[in-house]
């Protein structure tokens, strides 16, 4: 059986957490910013988990890291 391959584009973007959980950065952080209040860019500093409707999405994702990690 041929290997899943873990898409480049989300291995940069998102990371494993111990628990299994899907960790992600905030949208709009990157450019733009003297427009967008103090707390607004505190708010988006931080990392968080990707919500349990939008998981299912991630299933190549996180079985092909919990496999590499096992190995």
């Amino acid at each position: 059986m041929p290997k899943v391959k873990t898409n480049s584009a989300s291995k940069k973007r998102f990371k494993l957490t111990g628990t299994g959980k899907i960790k992600r950065q905030h949208a709009y952080h990157s450019h733009i910013l003297t427009k967008k209040t103090k707390k607004q860019k505190r708010n988006l500093d931080h990392s968080a988990i990707v919500v349990k409707a939008n998981v299912k999405q991630f299933a190549i994702f996180s079985a092909s890291v919990n496999s590499e990690s096992s190995s």
